[in-house]
């Protein structure tokens, strides 16, 4: 059994440009802002939610990336609002956002 019920990596990889990267779509800013979500509906702590940064996860031309486990679901992401969208409808309800799908 995992620790976690869901545990979410987002990847704050960079690169030198021109190259694709994460960190290139305020990748660190869309993690705290996630965090702080998580927190405030009381998701987070043990047999809850997670939520991490990550280094490279090798997907940086499909970026910014997220990966939710245990599912093993990537995720892409433009706003806020997709994060918002990801917490409600994948972390609290467990439906996968698939319009945001990798």
């Amino acid at each position: 059994m995992s620790h976690y019920k869901h545990h979410v990596f987002f990847c704050q990889n960079r690169r030198e440009a021109p190259e694709a990267c994460c960190a290139n779509h305020d990748a660190a800013a869309m993690r705290d802002y996630c965090k702080g979500r998580v927190k405030a509906l009381g998701l987070a702590g043990p047999g809850k939610v997670r939520v991490n940064q990550a280094g490279c996860l090798d997907r940086c031309e499909e970026g910014p990336v997220i990966v939710v486990y245990p599912e093993a679901v990537w995720y892409t992401y433009v706003d806020k609002a997709d994060i918002d969208e990801i917490v409600e409808e994948h972390l609290v309800n467990g439906r996968v956002v698939e319009r945001l799908r990798i």
